[in-house]
């Protein structure tokens, strides 16, 4: 199959619309404590919608898994753990920074690491599962308009943070909070930029999964559902770290009988039930359209990450004007979100650009 970058920039915003969008039906359950909602939505998150559709577009799925390397399984589950610590502070994140200025602070250190870190190792490392280093993607004129893409993303993403920052400071607190109930700026922010990092992670446990991909194509699964078979193995790990993290929760807020208690007029079970259904299913929908839009890009699928953060962080900051998290804030905060987004929008279609070139014959 041929990759196809114009339609693997549309599959990266769809994947980034799902991720920009999933935690909005988190805010319609009520009366729940945060790890009661987070792991029932991290079921189908990391667990039943990853093995769902791998089950459906994979061919013989864990035939595959099972012909993989110890050192490909191991690597993979373990870069699952390290990002699932990222992804549960990421829930914290949005907790007390709202989806705004959550996204800009988490995402911003997530795009940085996720985008240029494994090219940056290969150098270091031949053998990391990458397809060219940073200087070999730096050589080509394709490399070096993608990688100018990249750099636009940054600038988007910190026009982005900047923004979330004049709009703490110009709003009373009181107003902040009526939109983010749980507001803590330096508490959001500490744990933003360390789920930033850790959340970076799944770009390595990607990668690390090629070889998964790789095996589903030779047993007959289509190159563009390849990367299913992948994250099943990946998420496993997220699973894994933030089902401990919510059991040691359960054991200090004895908050685990919330998942069958419901007083009359107090607990709305089902409507809790489906809203965190419904966050965990679209969670999981944007690496369902991250690994499609990545089997695109070609030789320089690295980008790949850098257009999902930038597609989440136009998402989430338009879901946070809906959600009035933007009101009351002055006329040149709101230039500065304008700007931000602008410049977001265009690092994909310079990007897009680039991988185009890369995928051209005979183009250098």
């Amino acid at each position: 199959m041929t990759p196809t970058p114009i339609l693997g920039i549309p599959l990266h915003w769809l994947g980034g619309l799902a991720s920009g969008s999933f935690y909005v039906p988190f805010r319609a359950v009520k009366k729940w404590s945060w790890e009661t909602y987070w792991l029932l939505g991290g079921c189908f998150s990391w667990l039943i919608c990853p093995l769902l559709f791998a089950l459906l577009l994979t061919h013989n799925l864990f035939g595959v898994i099972a012909s993989q390397t110890a050192s490909t399984l191991i690597w993979t589950y373990f870069f699952g753990l390290l990002w699932g610590v990222g992804g549960l502070t990421y829930g914290l994140t949005m907790r007390y920074l709202g989806l705004s200025l959550g996204t800009g602070v988490a995402l911003g250190f997530c795009a940085a690491f996720g985008t240029l870190m494994p090219p940056i190792l290969k150098l270091i490392a031949p053998a990391v599962p990458v397809a060219a280093s940073i200087l070999e993607i730096a050589a080509t004129a394709p490399g070096r308009i993608t990688l100018g893409g990249v750099a636009i993303c940054f600038l988007g993403i910190s026009f982005s943070a900047v923004a979330g920052f004049k709009k703490e400071k110009e709003l009373p607190a009181e107003l902040s909070r009526a939109s983010i109930a749980e507001f803590d700026l330096r508490k959001g922010l500490a744990v933003g930029i360390f789920s930033g990092i850790a959340s970076s992670c799944f770009a390595f446990g990607l990668a690390a999964g090629n070889p998964i991909a790789a095996t589903a194509i030779q047993a007959g699964t289509s190159p563009i559902w390849s990367g299913l078979a992948k994250l099943v193995v990946l998420l496993w790990g997220g699973f894994t770290t933030n089902f401990i993290w919510c059991w040691i929760l359960f054991r200090r807020n004895r908050s685990a009988h919330q998942y069958w208690t419901s007083l009359p007029g107090s607990v709305p079970l089902a409507r809790n039930y489906l809203f965190s259904v419904m966050a965990g299913s679209t969670w999981y929908l944007q690496y369902f359209f991250y690994t499609m839009g990545e089997t695109q890009m070609g030789r320089y699928g690295f980008a790949s990450w850098t257009l999902h953060m930038a597609s989440i962080i136009i998402f989430a900051t338009l879901w946070g004007w809906v959600m009035h998290e933007w009101k009351g804030s002055s006329r040149a905060t709101h230039a500065w979100v304008a700007a931000g987004i602008g410049l977001l929008v265009l690092s994909t279609l310079v990007i897009g650009w680039g991988t185009y070139l890369a995928a051209a014959p005979g183009t250098r």
